[in-house]
């Protein structure tokens, strides 16, 4: 290649990409974007067709300086940013100020940061696509227009510190959607009656359907009491049994919204944090012998398409490792119509190269992300799991039961990856029974009947993962805008995490209603949804980017106008804690704080009595025995649990606490995200109903400590201490 300059954007690709072209070549880094909007003014003129004014971001001129006189002394120059818009974008705008021709072969694109694939993008450089360029330039601009001209109305007419924006404000209204229908929700009481019978040696259970071939709902205790008037005396007979064989299909490789979705459930990452640990493994990490290798191919996608050679390799890895019977086909899932399928599924860049092989080289994060894309991977090359699934239907006089059950006759790609619910209530839908040997006109003998009350549930809050999901599904935002927006909606106080689901705070449900008031297409999800595609179109070069501006700003800036004249300011009304200030003696009001809501006296700024506001789970603190355990909540938003008396006792559990003690050793039990309840002492574990019904536990020790032994987190610390009136008064101060 001669003398060569390659510009990525971080050091860490930089180092791996430099093993891979060998001498003469110098791989550097820009350290991301060099050119943006300025923050401190609009940086669009609208009068000359959206022209983008664009400066040198703060902090990166010596590197700009740096780059040009390496530039001087180079016989070639390649831009080998991300493979998307935004690494599109970087080269453009490095090209422009090193003064490069974009329609020379100067841009080099590889979707995994292995030697085969950075070798064969060398040997094919091509000009920068200008309309990747132009689809990036349209949306910077239009959530410019959006932020810059919404959020200043915000400051205006609510406080200073808002912000709207074209993808955060819909995701916004999902979440106020959500809480407006919980609250709208009207349960509704039923009932079911389960009849334990035994065949032989066997016990089973089935649940009443109705008389005869109608269905009967049972709403009340009263219609249970009929039912089991008439099945005095009745003798239970099996009237017909139906086994048939399941298959079960393996789930598709990873998308970017899918990762996000499975990480949350199976290791509880943030999107934000799956981010950034994806890009780590993508970009390349030194494993062993090898150097510096990426692990994964490139992590931001909305496509389940993997390569011929891909799946060549995989299904030879299955043949050698698990035996030709686990070798299935390709699974891709549904496909959606907003898939632009730019990029192939997450997946390792070499399917040999085990989770287990490099666990050495990895951090904890960096391991457990890794692992769950690689089996993913594996998994969606494998054959359906079969299970014999059976379906009976018991007959008591006239009355009808109905028993199923299931039993896994071959494990295909269960082998490798098991689903995770998200809720206890999922898992034990999808549980795994099994019926003892069953034939038509066989006498079964009735042991009990367990009539139960129920209530239909409202809807239940996103978790992050539900949200980004539903963003996917609806079309609202792109691969690369799922865990920012999230992290806004979060960072503005617009939503809070209780439970490790989304509750909108009144701060955000007062934005949405101004918005939808005044701006319903910011807010409306088909209109965003459209607003993407139009963005998609210019990147497939069937739209020109000014158009879009011109057709979106037409109606925004006249309901920009006609708001600036109509809304009246608004007060955020204060909620008051219904006691007063031990100081002053005026009352005292609920205030959201850096870590939550806290107790503020309304006399500020003469006042400056604060004090945590602290949810009591009226739970004995384990280890000093004179506190409660409270809920408390970290810099980061998460929620934890201490004792009220810190910092005398300083226990603190990441997971919530029941109420429950242990049976084993009367110690704390705290609910595990799969739902199972965990004893912080000796390990035991057991799912709700084992404990209720007294089953004997499984005991084994906790794979992290649960509890703080003296020394806990920083975060969790620094929110201990910032949860003291102390910390709450400094903060009280600044914000009021």
């Amino acid at each position: 290649m001669g003398e060569a300059l390659v510009i990525v954007e971080s050091p860490a690709k930089a180092k791996t990409i430099a093993k891979f072209l060998g001498r003469g070549v110098r791989v550097v880094a820009s350290m991301g974007h060099v050119r943006d909007l300025p923050k401190s003014q609009l940086g669009v003129d609208i009068e000359n067709g959206f022209t983008p004014k664009y400066i040198t971001i703060r902090g990166k001129g010596q590197v700009l300086k740096e780059l040009k006189e390496r530039a001087k002394k180079a016989e070639k120059i390649y831009l080998a940013s991300d493979p998307d818009r935004e690494g599109e974008a970087i080269a453009w705008h490095l090209a422009q100020y090193l003064g490069l021709d974009p329609n020379s072969p100067i841009r080099v694109v590889f979707h995994e940061i292995t030697k085969p694939a950075v070798q064969a993008s060398f040997r094919e450089p091509r000009a920068i696509d200008q309309r990747l360029v132009d689809a990036q330039q349209a949306r910077r601009i239009l959530d410019r227009l959006v932020g810059y001209k919404l959020s200043p109305l915000l400051w205006q007419k609510v406080k200073r510190g808002l912000s709207a924006g074209r993808v955060q404000s819909a995701a916004l209204k999902l979440v106020v959607d959500r809480e407006r229908e919980i609250e709208a929700f009207v349960p509704e009481e039923y009932w079911t009656l389960t009849a334990y019978l035994r065949a032989g040696e066997g016990e089973f259970s089935a649940e009443f359907v109705g008389f005869g071939e109608d269905k009967v709902p049972l709403r009340s205790r009263e219609d249970v009491d009929a039912v089991l008037r008439k099945l005095e005396g009745a003798e239970f007979v099996v009237a017909a049994v139906e086994t048939k064989p399941r298959r079960r299909s393996a789930p598709p490789p990873f998308t970017t919204s899918t990762l996000q979705q499975e990480a949350s459930k199976r290791l509880g990452f943030r999107p934000a944090r799956t981010m950034r640990v994806a890009q780590e493994l993508y970009e390349g990490l030194p494993v062993g012998d090898e150097g510096p290798v990426g692990l994964i191919t490139y992590m931001r996608t909305d496509s389940t398409r993997l390569s011929p050679l891909a799946v060549e390799a995989g299904q030879a890895f299955i043949r050698e490792t698990y035996g030709s019977e686990y070798v299935g086909q390709v699974s891709a899932g549904k496909k959606r119509e907003n898939v632009q399928d730019a990029h192939e599924a997450i997946r390792p860049t070499d399917v040999r190269r085990t989770p287990e092989a490099v666990k050495p080289y990895l951090s904890r994060d960096q391991y457990r992300l890794y692992k769950l894309i690689w089996e993913r991977f594996v998994a969606s090359l494998m054959a359906p799991a079969v299970y014999n699934a059976t379906s009976a239907t018991l007959a008591a006089g006239e009355a009808r039961f109905r028993a199923s059950g299931s039993v896994l006759v071959f494990p295909g790609f269960l082998r490798v990856y098991a689903d995770v619910k998200e809720d206890a209530a999922e898992k034990e839908r999808e549980e795994e029974r099994s019926l003892p040997p069953l034939a038509a006109g066989e006498r079964l003998e009735l042991l009990r009947f367990e009539p139960k009350q129920h209530f239909t549930q409202p809807p239940a809050r996103y978790t992050e993962a539900q949200l980004v999901k539903a963003m996917e599904e609806l079309g609202i935002g792109r691969p690369s805008t799922y865990a920012p927006t999230l992290e806004t909606l979060t960072k503005r106080r617009y939503v809070v995490l209780e439970d490790r689901r989304l509750r909108p705070t009144e701060l955000g449900r007062l934005v949405t209603e101004l918005l939808e008031g005044h701006f319903p297409e910011i807010v409306d999800v088909g209109f965003t949804a459209n607003l993407e595609s139009q963005l998609d179109q210019i990147e497939e070069g069937k739209l020109p980017w000014r158009r879009v501006l011109e057709e979106f700003y037409a109606w925004f800036s006249e309901r920009l106008r006609e708001a600036e004249r109509t809304i009246a300011r608004v007060e955020l009304a204060p909620q008051y804690a219904g006691e007063n200030c031990p100081v002053c003696g005026r009352p005292l009001v609920i205030k959201e704080g850096r870590y939550g809501p806290f107790l503020a006296c309304s006399g500020y700024p003469e006042c400056t009595y604060t004090r945590p506001l602290l949810k009591s789970l009226d739970i004995p603190c384990p280890k000093c025995k004179q506190g409660v355990l409270v809920e408390r909540r970290s810099r980061k938003g998460r929620v934890f649990y201490g004792c009220s008396r810190y910092p005398e006792c300083d226990f603190v559990v990441w997971q919530k606490p029941d109420p429950t003690p242990c049976p084993v050793c009367g110690g704390l039990l705290v609910i595990e995200r799969n739902g199972r309840l965990r004893c912080t002492s000796c390990g035991a574990t057991f799912t709700r109903e084992e404990l209720e019904r007294g089953k004997a536990p499984e005991v084994e020790s906790p794979e992290r400590p649960l509890i703080s032994e003296g020394a806990h987190t920083d975060e969790a610390r620094e929110a201990l201490s910032a949860g003291s009136p102390e910390g709450r008064k400094g903060s009280a101060k600044r914000k009021g």
